[in-house]
């Protein structure tokens, strides 16, 4: 253990003790330390001087100092005569130019300069105490006399010194007794006898001792400190005891409240169970609502009064492009940015609870147009408001009701074709019986034709040049032509009432389609009128789409018409773009789609819509029968069982769609 430790560890009183041993140790020796360098400082500064310029005085008399400057001798004889003097250390007598001429030195030898010119460098590295005298010298300049003393103290000032110094020790001792007697009695007493009484407390755990009152000091207040510190812990421990008391009877409350909460936390226990399940299945049951409205075909949004968005289906997603998480809880003109144009009408659905029907919209999904129907229910239970909306993709609708509106019109003109082709076909094929008949009445090389010229005297041959100058054969012509024409008008028109007979092949639609573009290219009236050969043609066939079973003839017909009628709508455009015609074939099950693009002059929205009716047309009178997309409509429902559709944008071009069945039974004879 260090001697830090020890002293720590020591009692308060021998603490004490020891600072007061220490301190006066420390004074006396810091007091004798101070009389002696005073003593020193003293004799070094004031009493050597002082004798030495005493001394110097006496011998600097002229009598002396003439002698001592004439003669060597003398100068030693002089200076031997200060041998006496016991603090004197050295001396020595300068001539008037500055030599030495005698010296003394008693004691240790020291080193003394030899010109008097020397002596500021050698006073600066000597210590004792010096004196330069001057000496008067009659009719010559002065000499000089050097004494060095000793600035040491006598011995008997030290052995002074010594004994005061012990007569203060056994001074300082007594009255260190007297001091720790006092510090026993006041100090370490009191402090030994309230240690006792904190162990008796702490060993009898008696809160009612008490330490006497003693002194009016720190120990004193340290004792009515202890004193309080005990009658409190008394008060606290009287509480205490009431405490427990309290608590035993608490305990007793609380064991018999914990006997009933056992019981209440069964019965709770129970509850939330069923809780619980009633939950699940809650939870069951609105996931399955979830399901079942994600499963609807309809989008079906629900607002609440402010419109905004409380339940979104994934269909509702999928139209909007909006997930569910980032429509919730927002405005539904922001999720559904489409639905703003009709905030007016689902303020008037919230308010007047009544429901809101817009019959068709237009929206463009996946760059395609799509047609839908709006609907806004009025949401109204208890406190609830809102509004519920059901958003209905009707495109396909729309496109059946077409086609069946087309279909109930070619019944209706087969009808009227079947009886107009018989009432036309027998004046028609007299009218151009009879123009046969007149060019063969006409012709020289019937027997008959001439006997009959020369029984009336005609030259037959001057009636045929007279004919020929009025143009009558040309007449004839264009009767033959305008009847055969008609002729073919009257097939197409039988072609409505009559059911295909034929059985149906596979095809394959490539070799079809190529062989169709080549007939196109070769007719004289696409080639002559309107340049096919000049278009670009652009082929993408699915390489997944097999035979299709058709009869390719009557396909033939139809993608003729379709590639002579692209081929006038390019040739109609105003620009100088380049004409394109782009042929698809893809497999989109149960259907083979055939596609037949241009980019030509398109048409209007209500152009659209008669398009295959019957004797429609929007050509000059002549160029056109109407009966071409009509016949090949015809061809593809009634013949092939399949579809056909066209979308077409003003000045952006036209597509026509067919469909044909993969599967398809024999038609009905």
């Amino acid at each position: 253990m260090s001697l830090r430790q020890r002293l720590d560890n020591l009692p308060v009183g021998q603490k004490l003790l020891t600072a007061v041993l220490v301190l006066l140790a420390t004074v006396l020796l810091v007091a004798n330390l101070s009389f002696i360098s005073a003593a020193y400082w003293i004799s070094q500064e004031n009493m050597a001087p002082q004798a030495l310029q005493t001394l110097g005085r006496l011998i600097a008399v002229p009598a002396l100092s003439n002698s001592a400057l004439r003669s060597p001798g003398a100068a030693e004889e002089l200076l031997h005569r200060l041998d006496g003097y016991s603090p004197l250390r050295a001396a020595a007598i300068y001539d008037s130019r500055g030599a030495l001429i005698a010296e003394l030195q008693q004691g240790e030898h020291m080193r003394l300069p030899k010109r008097l010119e020397k002596i500021a460098s050698w006073r600066i590295g000597e210590f004792r105490a010096n004196q330069l005298i001057e000496l008067p010298q009659d009719g010559q300049p002065s000499g000089h006399l050097l004494l060095i003393a000793s600035s040491e103290l006598p011995s008997a000032f030290y052995t002074g010194t010594l004994t005061a110094s012990l007569v203060i020790l056994v001074l300082s001792v007594l009255l260190w007794l007297l001091v720790a007697q006092q510090i026993r009695r006041l100090v370490t007493r009191p402090i030994f006898e309230l240690e006792a009484l904190s162990r008796q407390v702490t060993r009898e755990e008696n809160y009612s001792l008490r330490a006497s009152r003693g002194n009016r000091d720190e120990i004193g207040n340290l004792a009515d400190a202890f004193n309080t510190m005990l009658t409190r812990m008394e008060a606290r421990e009287q509480q205490l005891k009431r405490a427990r008391d309290e608590a035993q009877d608490a305990f007793d409350q609380a064991r018999n409240l914990a006997e009933e909460t056992r019981h209440s936390n069964r019965k709770l226990e129970l509850e939330v169970q069923v809780r619980s399940k009633i939950e699940k299945k809650l939870t069951g049951f609105q996931n399955y609502l979830n399901s079942i409205i994600d499963s609807m075909p309809s989008a079906l949004i629900a607002l609440d009064h402010e419109l905004y968005v409380t339940q979104w289906n994934q269909e509702a997603s999928a139209l909007s492009g909006t997930l569910l998480d980032d429509a919730l809880n927002q405005p539904v003109f922001l999720a559904f940015p489409s639905l703003k144009f009709y905030l007016t009408q689902l303020k008037r659905t919230v308010e007047q609870h009544r429901v809101e029907k817009i019959e068709r919209v237009t929206w463009i999904k996946d760059g395609e147009p799509r047609h839908y129907a709006l609907t806004f229910y009025p949401l109204m239970g208890g406190s609830l408001r809102g509004v519920v909306i059901r958003i209905d993709d009707i495109t396909q609708r729309l496109s059946l009701e077409e086609m069946m509106v087309q279909s109930e019109k070619m019944l209706s003109v087969g009808g009227l074709a079947a009886g107009m082709a018989h009432e036309i076909n027998n004046p028609l094929g007299a009218i151009l019986h009879n123009v046969q008949n007149i060019r063969r009445r006409l012709s020289p090389e019937l027997e008959k034709n001439l006997e009959q010229a020369a029984l009336t005297g005609i030259d037959l041959e001057r009636v045929n040049r007279y004919l020929a100058g009025r143009e009558v054969p040309q007449l004839l012509d264009g009767i033959q032509q305008a009847g055969s024409r008609a002729a073919k008008i009257v097939t197409h028109m039988l072609s409505f009432s009559r059911r295909s007979d034929r059985q149906l092949a596979p095809c394959e639609l490539p070799a079809l389609i190529d062989q169709a573009v080549e007939i196109a290219g070769n007719d004289f009236d696409l080639t002559e009128g309107f340049d096919f050969k000049g278009l670009t043609i652009v082929r993408e066939f699915d390489p997944q789409l097999g035979a299709v079973p058709a009869t390719a003839n009557e396909l033939e017909q139809v993608l003729l018409n379709l590639l002579k009628n692209a081929a006038q709508a390019i040739h109609l455009r105003e620009d100088d773009v380049p004409g394109r015609i782009t042929l698809r074939t893809r497999l989109s099950p149960p259907w083979a789609e055939i596609q037949v693009e241009d980019n030509g002059s398109g048409m209007p929205e209500p152009v659209r819509k008669r398009i295959f009716e019957p004797f429609f047309t929007t050509k000059e009178v002549g160029q056109g029968t109407g009966l071409g997309l009509s016949v090949s409509y015809f061809i593809v429902t009634n013949n092939h069982k399949g579809q056909m559709e066209v979308q077409s944008q003003l000045g952006q071009g036209t597509c026509f769609t067919l469909r044909l069945p993969l599967n398809i039974s024999t038609p009905e004879s």
